[in-house]
């Protein structure tokens, strides 16, 4: 039976990464697609601003991105040809230590592996067989649950993924991999003693020997850029300043795939779902947020550690332990003395982000959801312990707190960057427990944000399966993932 006629096939309710692959999957296979943006700018968290001194471009969410080169839809796309271009630094990630000595992710398993000292061999062995397997392993893992193509690699890749990254840790005797290893997996915004906050620490680490951490010339916003700019080449639509609050204020179409939250797409929509459904969605868990800090600097940040002053990303927090309590204070709702830290040092690698001789600075912590707290002097002063003079340096300087986060991007509800928290409790159930994760309860209506699996990140998965379901059921159309 073919769909009725509409304003469009298929209509995009926000353009971050996922609603620009959504829409683009759908417009690939010839429907008519609008994508839709209440903001001024496309992009969601892939934006780039000057938001402390003139000719300082900030990336003012996603700043670093192995996962977006490592998509398995994105690579398939000829984003180069629309203007996005990589910058790799050779130093991938650093974890510096109040020794004055860093732990370093590089692309070279030996490499990084020789700077761990005791745990070298330990460190090859749980890498070497996840980086071989990956590239086979990637559709599985960054996907809903389902039949996987190569179940003896997924299960060999479970074993570990699915344990606490201080269990995991327990293999090693080094500070030096363990703290390496906790800074991975803070990525995962929970206490690392919960369940399957290996997972993104192994992810991280394999893109990172395969393809590296990248930086976008020109900022995150370039990503964005080229992602648009195909889309439009192959007849897509893109409509901007129209924020829908309301599902009577969307053309007409077939199909509604919405790059938002359960908390906004139930506002929106709740009307046509099912009781059961709404039951669940109402139910859905927001993690941790985050306080975010962007400075103009006259020089780059002086790290003692030779590792870290090359790197692209460091990971501030110390020893495993110091990561482990500070990130379980959070979660009970506390705001640690000395939090871990995630900063960003794109103008090393890019000349463009800073006038000449200047350097941009990006750095968050997490912090309980919805907290108001000023977390500047403490995120600088943990800088500044690893980093002895960068206070000097500073020449302006934003921030953001997580309501502000939140108004920004009403995606980052409470100030959660990854849509919902990512624990043994959401991992399978992101945002309800459905055969299909994407398609909501009432026919037509899908939900294609960071809140379905495979979760946060830069790198388009959760929309370009909430596309592949639509096709599949709106349209008839099958496609091989």
């Amino acid at each position: 039976m073919k769909p009725e006629k509409r304003d469009y096939d298929a209509v995009i309710v926000g353009s971050g990464p996922n609603g620009l692959a959504a829409a683009i999957l759908l417009q690939q296979h010839g429907l008519s697609v609008l994508l839709l943006e209440g903001k001024d700018k496309i992009g969601g968290g892939l934006r780039t601003e000057e938001l402390t001194l003139p000719g300082f471009k900030h990336d003012v969410c996603s700043a670093i991105h192995p996962l977006a080169v490592g998509s398995p839809f994105f690579e398939t796309l000829p984003l180069e040809q629309f203007g996005l271009e990589y910058i790799y630094p050779e130093v991938a990630a650093a974890h510096p230590f109040d020794n004055g000595t860093a732990a370093v992710l590089k692309k070279s398993i030996i490499e990084t592996a020789d700077g761990l000292g005791a745990d070298r061999d330990a460190y090859i062995k749980l890498m070497a067989h996840l980086v071989k397997t990956w590239p086979g392993l990637a559709a599985d893992v960054l996907g809903p649950l389902t039949f996987p193509k190569h179940p003896v690699d997924l299960a060999v890749f479970g074993l570990d993924a699915l344990t606490s990254s201080t269990h995991l840790a327990k293999r090693f005797k080094t500070e030096e991999v363990k703290g390496l290893l906790a800074g991975m997996a803070a990525h995962s915004i929970q206490p690392l003693t919960n369940l399957t906050t290996s997972a993104i620490a192994l992810v991280l680490m394999a893109n990172g020997h395969l393809k590296g951490w990248p930086v976008p010339k020109g900022g995150s916003v370039k990503i964005a850029d080229a992602l648009a700019a195909y889309f439009i080449s192959i007849g897509g639509k893109i409509e901007t300043n129209t924020y829908i609050s309301a599902f009577d204020q969307l053309p007409s179409a077939n199909a509604v795939l919405f790059d938002i939250t359960p908390k906004q797409l139930l506002q929106i929509a709740g009307h046509k779902f099912s009781s059961l459904y709404k039951w669940q969605m109402e139910r859905y868990r927001y993690g941790m947020g985050v306080f975010k800090v962007d400075w103009a600097l006259d020089e780059a940040i002086p790290f003692t550690a030779e590792g870290a002053r090359q790197a692209g990303t460091v990971h501030i927090g110390g020893t495993m332990r110091e990561i482990a309590f500070g990130e379980q204070q959070i979660w009970d709702g506390q705001h640690p003395e000395k939090p871990f830290v995630m900063v960003a040092q794109q103008s090393l690698f890019d000349n463009s982000r800073a006038p000449e001789g200047k350097h941009t600075g990006w750095a968050y912590c997490h912090v309980p959801n919805g907290s108001n707290k000023d977390m500047t002097g403490i995120i600088e002063k943990q800088i500044e312990r690893f980093a002895p003079g960068f206070r000097e340096r500073i020449i302006g300087r934003h921030t953001f707190n997580t309501r502000q986060l939140e108004n920004y991007n009403p995606n980052y509800i409470g100030g959660d960057i990854n849509g919902g928290v990512i624990d043994i409790g959401q991992l399978f159930t992101r945002p309800v427990l459905r055969r299909s994760p994407y398609r909501t309860s009432a026919k037509g209506i899908y939900i294609c944000s960071s809140s379905t699996p495979p979760g946060g990140g830069v790198h388009g998965m959760c929309g370009y399966h909430s596309a592949k379901r639509a096709l599949k059921n709106v349209f008839n159309i099958s496609i091989k993932s």
